[in-house]
């Protein structure tokens, strides 16, 4: 018996693992040394959830702890080995299946694999003759990852007596997979959209049956059984269900708060499908119909979205659908009286992050805020105009393959300067968009985001 088997083409990790070394080699060559981490004790005798390095498992979909992924770049060929733990029949009783070094070779076709336990002999061998070492120093699972590369480089030099080369570089590899990570192949993109589509439905099911003197963390029970329901493993994060005035706080947890008739409430929640990461906010009233005062400031929020969404294609730079969502907002809240004066000048001040103090999106994909640059390499100063580095570098063009999230809010506190009708009202609307060759794709409109068809579904369960 084996264990089950992701739920991916293997051959999708191996093409990775080959691409990144051929990226290697064409950097001078070298060996890379990634690991997945360790179980993390919980308290005693119970260990926290095991969840596998995002980018070892972007490289090998191999989900055992105490794994580690080694690729060797040499002029005479490439090497990929795995170091898992062995099979233990006694341990597998309590615990499940292991793979094991033999059937991992074969099944995540790796050039070999060994004992993990053996990595600290094999590794200051397999070092000798290299001249960079890689590492994902900057997103290691593995918190002494630079002190256990000092010491394998050492063993190495020792019984090497200075007669053969031993790498005299570490480089952070995190920047080449994130690289890499940041725009999504079609395996990962087909399984961003089963993700989404779990929890859009773990949206609608927080629709039907929210309803007034409900507390929070009841709806949070509704959307983690459609998650589980579904097949998601887990919650992408801790569910953020907010009603009434904690809805002005931005990360707040569900907790005991009953919803009031009134108020309105603010679900923020994605699950993990084999890994990939959904992220859906929703906004809706506990009783089913928007009051004046929401509905206005829903209004403004949904416009600003869809602002930002004209804005997130390859012909603009990440940055420019939050330029267009604060717009939107600012122009909104000038028109009801909550910002006064001209748009440019309020924008200019920034005086709209009293009521918009988040970024209007962020990359999504085996992690919720997803590794990749939010900005263009820094030029050198032989390319600097006049002699000047700006201080910034420019913001990223985005690119087909790209997935990223489009959520801007509206959060008024109580305030004198404030008319009292908006106070404690708090909105985000979010939804996942994979960029394409003319534009974008919403990948969780599977929920809906109009107030009108927020409230038929609402009456349609009542």
């Amino acid at each position: 018996m084996t264990p089950i088997l992701p739920s991916f083409d293997l051959s999708v990790f191996k093409a990775r693992r080959q691409r990144l070394l051929a990226t290697l080699a064409a950097q001078g060559g070298g060996i890379a040394i990634i690991s997945t981490g360790r179980l993390k004790m919980r308290n005693a005798d119970s260990p926290y959830p095991f969840r596998f390095n995002s980018s070892f498992y972007y490289l090998t979909g191999f989900n055992e702890p105490d794994a580690w992924l080694i690729l060797e770049a040499r002029p005479q060929g490439t090497r990929s080995t795995l170091f898992c733990q062995p099979k233990d029949p006694k341990m597998e009783i309590w615990e499940g299946l292991l793979w094991g070094p033999e059937e991992a070779t074969t099944t995540f076709g790796f050039d070999q694999a060994f004992d993990c336990h053996d990595l600290s002999t094999w590794l200051p061998q397999a070092l000798i003759g290299h001249q960079h070492v890689w590492a994902p120093l900057t997103h290691s699972a593995t918190p002494d990852l630079m002190v256990q590369l000092q010491a394998w480089l050492s063993h190495a030099k020792a019984s090497t007596r200075g007669l053969k080369r031993v790498p005299t570089q570490i480089n952070d590899l995190t920047p080449v997979l994130s690289d890499m990570r940041v725009i999504k192949d079609a395996a990962e993109c087909d399984m961003m959209h089963q993700s989404a589509y779990i929890a859009a439905q773990a949206h609608r099911q927080a629709m039907r049956v929210a309803r007034a003197g409900l507390a929070e963390f009841a709806l949070e029970a509704e959307i983690l059984k459609i998650f589980r329901q579904h097949g998601a493993q887990s919650p992408a994060y801790e569910t953020i269900v907010a009603t009434g005035q904690n809805a002005c706080i931005l990360h707040h947890r569900a907790g005991p708060s009953l919803m009031q008739d009134g108020d309105l409430v603010l679900i923020d929640a994605g699950c993990e499908l084999n890994g990939y990461a959904s992220d859906i906010t929703r906004t809706f009233p506990a009783n089913g119909r928007f009051s004046g005062p929401q509905a206005t400031l829903y209004d403004i929020v949904l416009a600003a979205q869809q602002a930002a969404i004209e804005f997130t294609s390859p012909a603009h730079h990440f940055n420019a659908g939050h330029d267009a969502a604060v717009r939107v907002i600012t122009q909104g809240l000038i028109d009801e009286g909550l910002l006064k004066g001209s748009l440019d000048s309020q924008i200019e001040q920034e005086t709209y992050k009293q009521f918009y103090m988040h970024r209007t999106g962020h990359w999504l994909g085996l992690d919720v805020h997803d590794v990749g640059r939010y900005r263009e390499l820094p030029i050198d100063s032989a390319s600097a105009v006049d002699g000047e580095v700006s201080a910034a570098p420019a913001w990223r063009q985005l690119e087909p393959g790209m997935v990223l999230t489009i959520e801007p809010g509206i959060y008024v506190r109580p305030h004198e300067d404030i008319p009292e009708q908006f106070w404690h009202i708090g909105i985000r609307i979010e939804d996942d968009a994979l960029v394409t060759p003319n534009g974008c794709e919403l990948l969780t409109r599977d929920v809906p985001v109009e107030r009108s068809a927020i409230e038929a579904l609402m009456a349609e369960s009542g």
